[in-house]
């Protein structure tokens, strides 16, 4: 029980940053559309964000680091259907087990794609079913870990973009143990801690 009450709080003080920006679309109809799933839950005491390593399998993004998520179907009648789809596919995440708090700017992939970003939190513990195909690796990774700036790095690394003519391009990534965390995925972390700091700053203020 102990757990519960930050737990409500964090949830709160995510939900009302979100309820208070407008995320921002990517009005490129060139790139492919997916979305994917910021998922956070109290373990042990501390907040997680649920990551995972991508199979050698899969068709994009081998081996990497990536949030539930994948590429919308014709079937899905929004993008948050779509997240909520993969996210069951890939981690056995049940939809109603969801709780939806909101959305983050759109993120673009080096393959290509326009993703759609949501935020949640579940509950836990939670018994994860991750699909041997698409899941090498569940990752649970302490959000206090990637919202400290020693952990966060910036890299340039080649776009595949034709737009930006395979120019160098400004990131950042994270070493989490044995894991290099990188690219949109990256990007979507580096997002979701700066809105989570914002917000905490305009509580103390």
């Amino acid at each position: 029980m102990g757990d519960v009450a930050p737990h409500v709080k964090f949830q709160g003080t995510v939900r009302r940053a979100l309820a208070q920006r407008t995320a921002v679309a990517n009005e490129d109809s060139s790139l492919a559309p997916a979305a994917v799933l910021l998922l956070f839950y109290m373990k042990d005491g501390q907040h997680c964000i649920l990551l995972n390593k991508r199979s050698e399998t899969v068709e994009h993004h081998k081996g990497e680091i990536s949030f539930p998520g994948g590429s919308k179907d014709p079937e899905d009648k929004d993008f948050l259907a779509t997240a909520l789809r993969e996210a069951e596919e890939e981690m056995g995440i049940r939809p109603q087990d969801v709780t939806v708090l909101g959305q983050l700017d759109d993120v673009t992939t080096r393959s290509q794609y326009d993703v759609k970003v949501f935020v949640g939190t579940i509950p836990y513990p939670y018994s994860f079913r991750p699909s041997a195909e698409e899941i090498a690796e569940v990752l649970e990774v302490p959000f206090d870990f990637l919202a400290s700036p020693r952990n966060l790095r910036h890299e340039m690394r080649w776009s595949m973009s034709p737009e930006q003519g395979g120019q160098p391009v400004p990131g950042y990534c994270y070493v989490y143990g044995e894991h290099l965390i990188w690219g949109a995925t990256a990007k979507i972390i580096h997002q979701f801690v700066e809105l989570v700091d914002d917000a905490r700053d305009e509580d103390r203020s």
